[in-house]
């Protein structure tokens, strides 16, 4: 059964590192209540979460969490000495803390960006985290430490995404930081809305120049009155060398 367990683990954590791009460290976000059920079925978290996962492990909880806790009173104390071992992520209630449940999600947002592991008892939660994409839950079943199976929202996200209709967060962060290397994005729609200025050149030197003026084109017409006037020049000359030689000395009126 151990053996089985491991498997599927081991499954489930391929899924997460081929499709969401979880690396190691894993990051898990533990909350109060599943400190409680450690402690409850005497399970090490420290030791335990990392053998389980086979990888390095970061463990790390809220402001909100631990000031959920302290408000609870001396019957959790325990799970609170355990929350006070893990790192404490930035969560932006500091100074107005909410519950450990709102807290955990709102880290979340709607693409796990972080990659985090969800540890956690808190049904809400476990329903929440159901609906994002790409978020792995670890609950305690009896006395052992379950990594549920990629929920139907992370399925139908790989879906889409093997089908062409979405991208990865993974691509979808570098698309982003591409638009910002290359100037594009809050600065776009603004320069949309200008039009750009054209400006002056110098006017081409070739164009200034003076256009000759073409000769009319010859008529057919025309053509034919100037070739009849040639004619007549000619003729007209010939008739006049035809008289000259005959008015000559060398003709026979001169012999006579």
């Amino acid at each position: 059964m151990k053996l089985k367990r491991q498997k599927q683990a081991k499954k489930t954590i391929s899924f997460y590192k081929y499709n969401f791009s979880f690396r190691e460290p894993f990051q898990v976000l533990v909350d109060g209540t599943f400190c409680q059920a450690a402690l409850k079925n005497k399970i090490q978290i420290k030791e335990q979460i990392p053998k389980y996962l086979m990888g390095e492990v970061q463990l790390c909880t809220t402001n909100c969490a631990l000031k959920e806790l302290e408000s609870l009173g001396k019957e959790l104390y325990g799970a609170k000495v355990i929350l006070q071992r893990f790192q404490v992520r930035n969560c932006g209630h500091f100074q107005n803390p909410v519950p450990a449940s709102e807290c955990l999600l709102s880290l979340l947002e709607e693409t796990n960006p972080h990659h985090y592991f969800v540890a956690t008892q808190d049904f809400a939660v476990t329903e929440e985290v159901k609906r994002l994409p790409g978020v792995p839950l670890i609950y305690i079943v009896v006395n052992t430490m379950v990594l549920e199976k990629p929920s139907a929202a992370s399925q139908e996200r790989v879906a889409a995404v093997q089908a062409g209709e979405r991208v990865t967060p993974a691509q979808q962060q570098s698309i982003s930081s591409m638009k910002e290397r290359q100037g594009i994005g809050q600065g776009q729609e603004e320069r949309r809305g200008h039009k750009r200025k054209r400006k002056r050149s110098n006017p081409n030197p070739l164009s200034c120049l003076k256009k000759k003026k073409k000769a009319p084109p010859t008529t057919g017409s025309s053509a034919a009155n100037q070739g009849e006037a040639k004619k007549t020049g000619r003729s007209r000359s010939k008739k006049r060398k035809t008289e000259g030689g005959q008015s000559g000395p060398g003709g026979p009126a001169g012999s006579q």
